[in-house]
């Protein structure tokens, strides 16, 4: 059980990593190089983003759960994607709650 929360931990961890720096880009980006451009290529590398972080965020939540559960390992897989998912949740819950502090200061 200690190895499933470990996994899950960094499965969440590297997910809500990705989800901050894909976060930032735009926002930082947007105050300054794209501010004026109008252009089909904004919508394009936008869809092109969310393809590319469906597929890598659904490899880092499903991935080793899958492979686990294809070598028989049913019971560690579905553990393994409940903690990941947990975890997720909780900081999930920790940004809202951030959130709320911040909006109301």
């Amino acid at each position: 059980m200690k190895k499933i929360f470990k996994y899950a931990f960094i499965d969440a961890f590297w997910t809500s990593a990705y989800v901050i720096i894909v976060a930032l880009l735009p926002y930082f980006l947007g105050q300054s190089a794209l501010k004026d451009v109008k252009s089909i290529i904004i919508p394009i590398a936008m869809l092109m983003l969310l393809v590319f972080s469906v597929a890598l965020v659904g490899s880092l939540i499903f991935g080793r759960p899958v492979i686990w559960y294809v070598d028989g390992k049913k019971k560690d897989a579905v553990s393994l994607l409940v903690c990941t998912l947990g975890i997720l949740f909780i900081i999930t819950l920790t940004v809202f709650l951030i959130l709320t502090i911040f909006a109301g200061a």
